[in-house]
């Protein structure tokens, strides 16, 4: 089992698997052969058997064996399952995270191995398949994890004093800043004091100068202002005008219509219009009476 790289005590849980495994299957043939013999020791008893018979025989017998292989099959996949539950909590409890590769599981050179080692090494291990007293699943090694758990302190030491270093080095840094900030400020202090009345005329003179453009921007303000109230007081007075011509206009199309509507009523055409109108007008009267007469109203 050296192959697999196992220390020697995952070897001896290996072989403890072995033989737990080794001991169901044995148990599981003994009980398909115990089925052919009751078939031979309750059916056979007779010379001879149709072909009928037979086939009851045989189907029978099917029935039997597949439901023992089905078993043996079911119990050792639930077997497995909890062999990799012992494995996973004991992984959990230090915080290990198992990971499995299922192709694995069929590749043939391993089970070639396997089947060497369960027919050499496993025979020399132990010779008889007796149940050994069942083991209580061991944790990992102790002192592997002792040791993993002494270098990583050691790590996080390491990584504590180079933190500490270098906090020592950004405060050096930072004493030195601040020393290069106090002789600034002294520098600029002696620097203002020396040009403070340069400083102040040009203030002045800035704030002079602005006043002047102050002074401008305001006088073009209120003569925009100005321009603006006239250009206002012009727009009302052509408006007022316009509205003058307007009504002026109007009064003339007015006058224009009824001489007009005057001069239409004296031509000849609008009097003998009139004049046929009114005579309609009068056989219309005439004709209504003339029908009261002959067809009174009900």
């Amino acid at each position: 089992m050296a192959e697999f790289g196992f220390n020697e005590h995952h070897q001896n849980e290996v072989i403890n698997y072995m033989r737990f495994a080794r001991s169901k299957r044995i148990l599981r043939l003994k009980t398909i052969d115990s089925c052919f013999e009751e078939l031979k020791d309750s059916r056979l008893v007779e010379d001879t058997f149709t072909v009928d018979e037979v086939k009851e025989m045989l189907d029978g017998l099917q029935v039997v064996v597949r439901g023992e292989v089905e078993m043996e099959l079911i119990n050792t996949a639930h077997t497995n399952v909890l062999l990799l539950r012992q494995l996973f909590s004991q992984a959990e409890k230090y915080y290990l995270r198992l990971q499995s590769d299922i192709s694995e599981l069929e590749n043939r050179e391993l089970l070639e191995q396997v089947a060497e080692f369960e027919n050499t090494d496993f025979k020399t291990a132990g010779k008889t398949l007796q149940e050994t007293s069942k083991p209580k699943l061991a944790p990992l090694n102790e002192g592997g994890v002792s040791e993993l758990l002494n270098k990583e302190i050691a790590r996080l030491q390491e990584e504590n004093d180079k933190l500490k270093a270098r906090l020592r080095t950004l405060e050096c840094q930072a004493l030195s800043a601040l020393d290069e900030k106090t002789k600034a400020e002294r520098a600029l202090k002696t620097l203002q004091k020396d040009h403070s009345e340069h400083q102040m005329a040009a203030h002045s003179q800035e704030v002079s100068s602005l006043e002047d453009t102050v002074a401008a921007l305001r006088e073009d303000y209120e003569r925009s202002l100005n321009d603006k109230a006239a250009s206002q007081k012009d727009l009302q007075e052509n408006l007022i005008s316009s509205k003058h011509e307007l009504l002026r206009v109007q009064e003339q199309l007015a006058l224009a219509e009824k001489e007009l509507e005057k001069k239409f009523q004296q031509t000849t055409a609008y009097r003998n219009m009139k004049e046929i109108l009114t005579k309609k007008n009068e056989q219309i009267k005439e004709i209504r009476k003339r029908l009261q007469r002959y067809e009174p109203d009900e």
